[in-house]
């Protein structure tokens, strides 16, 4: 299937803002280096987390 040449436009996941979604666009999908870093430190503080079971709590070398 063949893309089209018309670039998307995506909303930032911090925003909302609209972003074009292209080659050109350095931040992509945020609309800016601050609404990375705001997306990056929800991450470090684990606001942002994937669920599952802790690996600190099933790791074999501990026991």
């Amino acid at each position: 299937m063949q893309q089209s040449s018309r670039n998307k436009t995506v909303r930032c996941p911090v925003c909302e803002t609209p972003v074009m979604w292209s080659a050109g666009q350095r931040w992509k999908p945020f609309c800016s280096e601050r609404c990375k870093l705001i997306d990056l430190g929800a991450w470090f503080d684990e606001s942002n987390c994937i669920p599952g079971p802790s690996l600190t709590d099933s790791n074999p070398e501990n026991t």
